[in-house]
């Protein structure tokens, strides 16, 4: 019968691989913004909500329509962590995450992918019963949770997120 997995032969996966590439813009000369923006994928917009900060990252980087937040832990107004144990940090940490968002066009109902990070995975429960007072139920963002050797400034919780920007 002469069939085989690759239909008409390996020319014929190779053709349909290129065209998918380039009707993604992956490949060739095919648009990236349907909007009329020019040729290319957007420019990263590194953005610190302090312009004269040292620290060696960004505090977000937008890219499109897409929003990457660094990790957030939950610090006071003035830099020091809260105290009380995991309950009141994970509240503040979501506090700052909400507000980092705000400022830079998202919101919580925009986050599609979080990574949260524990001191101490035993921690996972009482953190999730702050998490889920800040989403709506059945639509909460993909997340993974991983459990750490420990964080900065002695924080036992810390998390980051990728988010739509409006």
């Amino acid at each position: 019968m002469g069939h085989s997995f690759w239909g008409r032969g390996k020319r014929g996966l190779t053709v349909a691989l290129v065209a998918g590439l380039m009707g993604f813009g992956l490949w060739g000369s095919a648009p990236w913004d349907r909007a009329g923006a020019a040729e290319g994928p957007p420019a990263p917009e590194f953005i610190n909500a302090d312009p004269n900060t040292a620290a060696p990252y960004s505090d977000a980087v937008r890219v499109g329509s897409m929003l990457y937040l660094a990790g957030k832990l939950g610090l006071d107004a003035d830099g020091k962590l809260v105290p009380g144990g995991i309950t009141p940090e994970s509240e503040r940490t979501m506090e700052n995450l909400k507000h980092t968002l705000e400022r830079n066009g998202s919101s919580l109902d925009r986050v599609v992918s979080c990574l949260l990070l524990l001191a101490d995975i035993r921690d996972r429960e009482a953190f999730n019963a702050v998490y889920q007072k800040y989403f709506q139920q059945g639509r909460f963002p993909a997340r993974s949770a991983i459990g750490t050797s420990g964080l900065y400034s002695g924080a036992r919780v810390e998390i980051s997120c990728t988010a739509v920007v409006k």
